[in-house]
């Protein structure tokens, strides 16, 4: 028998990123992806990004929080496969320059992946510390799940 959960799941609230130079983690993901700063908390090592609706916590590795997680991660050890951004609109040639203007390249071409909406175009990047970031765009109207 199964239990009846006393609650409905949201959204994602928050995802956390142990990073290795919180600044220059700070400036992609305010300059390139245009998170603001909401709260710092330099005694722990973390800063909260607001990300639309969302937030994304970035964590020091050499701070309070982030020791406690072990070494930093790279590109044998990653502490998550990939974050996802809904982004809109979704300008596949503008996405490309954009990310240019500040010395990044995508991973690949634009293509279709499922998401929380659908099917609808995403495009893969790399942030300073290796995570992967997808912006996703909308769904395309016939794909909806």
């Amino acid at each position: 028998m199964t239990a009846i959960r006393p609650f409905v799941l949201q959204r994602i609230d928050h995802v956390v990123l142990r990073v290795g130079d919180p600044e220059r983690s700070l400036a992609f993901y305010r300059d390139v992806l245009g998170c603001d700063v909401v709260k710092r908390r330099d005694d722990l090592g973390l800063i909260h990004l607001r990300c639309g609706a969302s937030m994304i916590d970035l964590v020091d590795v050499q701070g309070k929080l982030g020791l406690a997680g072990g070494a930093a991660a790279g590109e044998q050890a990653r502490n998550v496969d990939h974050v996802c951004l809904r982004i809109e609109p979704f300008d596949e040639t503008a996405l490309v320059t954009h990310l240019a203007a500040h010395g990044l390249k995508p991973l690949g071409p634009a293509h279709d992946n499922f998401g929380a909406e659908g099917d609808g175009p995403s495009l893969y990047l790399r942030d300073p510390d290796g995570n992967t970031i997808e912006l996703k765009g909308p769904s395309r109207p016939d794909r909806k799940p």
